[in-house]
């Protein structure tokens, strides 16, 4: 049983936690054919989207960063760069590859926005976690109550096009993924080991 809500105060007494796998930046079609194969093995991605922010008000950028993760890989496509390649158009169109995230509806609007596709396979946490009756929808408080650790947003409003990602931005990116992944897994297999 998870809690419904979690308070800040309750939110700052969970430990602090990260992706701790191997996290490949692809920026380059040689990258993203070494890799991609990897993670097309996986029937369960999470999913997340980075863009750079806007201080204009009704501006919206691009979408610059996809993130797809599994429990230890964590891809992070730079289609500021490369765009969205078919293979990847066409893993985010497959019906048998789940692609767990959070406001996944607003990052599909964007990734249209670079090359159109047909979304399948998306599996919107912030629906799926009412039916274990939990009302908070942020994934920093559904990381802390259904993983028991928070994690940190600091590099959120970073320059995802800068030439050259941090490794804070690159862990933050692979984390926002991976959480995604590791909640889905945890509510659909319960109390069994997380993959």
């Amino acid at each position: 049983m998870y809690k419904e809500n979690i308070t800040v105060e309750e939110l700052a007494e969970h430990e602090l936690s990260w992706f701790k796998g191997e996290i490949v930046l692809v920026d380059n079609f040689k990258t993203f054919n070494e890799v991609f194969p990897r993670l097309r093995r996986s029937n369960v991605l999470g999913f997340d989207t980075e863009t750079r922010p806007t201080f204009k008000k009704g501006r919206k950028n691009a979408v610059s960063l996809i993130q797809l993760s599994t429990g230890d890989l964590a891809c992070l496509f730079r289609i500021n760069k490369i765009g969205i390649p078919d293979e990847l158009s066409g893993l985010l169109s497959d019906p048998s590859v789940i692609k767990a995230g959070v406001a996944v509806h607003d990052d599909i609007r964007f990734l249209k926005n670079v090359k159109k596709f047909t979304p399948d396979g998306f599996v919107e946490l912030q629906t799926l976690v009412k039916d274990f009756g939990i009302q908070s929808s942020g994934l920093k408080k559904l990381s802390a109550i259904i993983l028991g650790f928070r994690i940190s947003k600091r590099q959120q409003v970073t320059d995802w096009e800068a030439e050259q990602l941090s490794e804070a931005q690159q862990i933050y990116a692979a984390t926002d993924a991976w959480v995604c992944h590791q909640i889905y897994r945890k509510l659909i297999n319960g109390s069994k080991k997380i993959l």
